[in-house]
């Protein structure tokens, strides 16, 4: 009898199957093994499921088993609340196609000129990752054309209304043909997901995997702080809690930016995320981070939406948000994997209330209050492992990360071990370097010729 978790019960194109294993996927999540039958059926699914749960990589392989690489039109188009989380599905994505020769997925999103999103749509692409508002504009436009759409899918779709999206997703239903799949997946069910479904799906498979999902396992705790000193009691929480990857959470931009400039004037490697980066800038620290880079990234709640990084070893609230639910989303973050987590969280008298809320909608947890102890300060505790390369050319200089990492171990250069994950953009890469070999690593990237010619490297800091 097959294991119902085994990708090969699953009646999916060998190409795909074979990848799978080449990328380490040994056996299906939950959310996986109860969608995926359905998916490769072309039935309509409404699925809940928690963030990290593996559902990329079921609609993905879902939509990528029925594409047809030979017909060069958009097939497929996701549809995601923020920048962070359409760039993550299309990574996703496309390690998911690497075996199958010449399909080519596009990311429209805001923050990139259209300019450049038009030369790429010049010959259609086979599978569009975009935010609303974006993928509107193109239809408007009429620089993006959904004729052959097979495949709709409205990823973290509950995220979406709630941040306004409805008018522009009913705009876009317009242009879809009536004949599709459509995908929906959320982390809730409000009453708004269940009206959008009854009018875009015909008879969906409902799939509620929330509450059979192992919950995790995270040790809560909250501080008394006050407003003078909460940004040294923050550092202190770091240094007695923290890991090799941290989370802090503000409520707004601002605090972000202080409580950054604040972290890197102690000689921490902390990177601000909020909504008044470019996108250039938001990849930039997204990556950092993620390839350990940085042990601290600091964000607000919008910005961190879409964030997956599946290791984050402690979650710290700088101040509690207004909302048990976004509490709860935070801390979430943590604990992953079957992996303990830790939620640290600063409160001042006057947040007592809200812990209260938090409490009341928590009551199967416990958070306990305690002293942050006096601990001698660790250097090493809190500094980044690696240390990451930007070179000036991406996947528009039709760079592989084969290549990079052949220029970086070529004639005596640095080992293999010594290199981290390898980002490609359309015009530029980010390499993670053991710190060690950093400098070593960028003189052998700028003095090699690479496919021909000689690409900038520096190192970020």
């Amino acid at each position: 009898m097959s294991d119902p978790r085994d990708f090969g019960a699953l009646n999916l194109e060998p190409a795909l199957l074979g990848n799978l294993n080449d990328l380490g996927y040994r056996e299906m999540t939950l959310v996986q093994a109860k969608t995926l039958p359905w998916l490769i059926e072309g039935a309509d699914v409404l699925a809940r499921a928690k963030t990290g749960s593996g559902k990329t990589a079921a609609f993905g392989l879902g939509l990528l088993h029925k594409l047809d690489a030979n017909q060069f039109s958009t097939q497929a188009l996701v549809l995601c609340p923020t920048r962070e989380l359409a760039d993550q599905v299309a990574r996703e994505l496309r390690r998911l196609a690497r075996a199958i020769p010449n399909i080519k997925i596009l990311t429209l999103c805001g923050g990139s000129p259209l300019r450049s999103q038009l030369a790429s749509l010049q010959r259609s692409p086979h599978i569009i990752v975009g935010t609303p508002g974006r993928v509107l504009k193109h239809l408007g436009k009429q620089t993006v054309e959904l004729k052959e759409l097979q495949t709709l899918v409205l990823d973290e779709a509950d995220r979406m209304l709630d941040m306004g999206f409805e008018d522009e997703l009913n705009a876009i239903l317009a242009y879809v043909p009536p004949e599709r799949q459509t995908c929906l997946f959320s982390a809730t069910y409000p009453d708004s997901i269940a009206d959008i479904s009854q009018r875009v799906q015909r008879s969906p498979k409902l799939i509620d995997v929330t509450d059979d999902e192992k919950p995790a396992s995270i040790v809560q705790t909250w501080c008394s702080v006050t407003r003078e000193n909460r940004q040294h009691e923050l550092l202190r929480a770091l240094e007695a809690w923290g890991g090799e990857l941290n989370l802090v959470f503000c409520n707004t931009k601002i605090e972000c930016a202080e409580v950054a400039a604040y972290l890197k004037s102690q000689d921490i490697v902390a990177l601000a995320l909020h909504g008044d980066l470019d996108q250039s800038k938001r990849n930039e620290v997204l990556v950092r981070f993620a390839n350990h880079s940085a042990s601290v990234l600091i964000a607000t709640d919008v910005a961190a939406r879409g964030l997956d990084v599946k290791d984050i070893d402690a979650v710290f609230n700088y101040e509690l948000p207004p909302q048990p639910d976004t509490y709860i989303h935070r801390i979430g973050r943590t604990g992953r994997a079957g992996q303990q987590g830790v939620a640290i969280s600063l409160v001042e008298e006057r947040e007592i209330r809200r812990l209260a809320e938090i409490e009341e909608a928590l009551p199967d947890a416990l958070i306990q209050q305690r002293n942050i102890p006096d601990a001698k300060r660790d250097a090493g505790k809190l500094r980044p492992r690696m240390t990451t390369l930007q070179v000036g050319g991406g996947r528009k200089n039709k760079l592989r990360p084969g290549d990079l990492l052949g220029a970086l171990t070529a004639d005596g250069g640095i080992p293999g071990r010594a290199v981290g994950s390898i980002d490609l953009f359309d015009t530029c890469a980010y390499i993670a370097i053991e710190n060690t070999f950093v400098s070593k690593a960028q003189k052998q990237l700028s003095t090699r010729p690479i496919k021909g010619r000689k690409f900038r490297a520096r190192i970020l800091r």
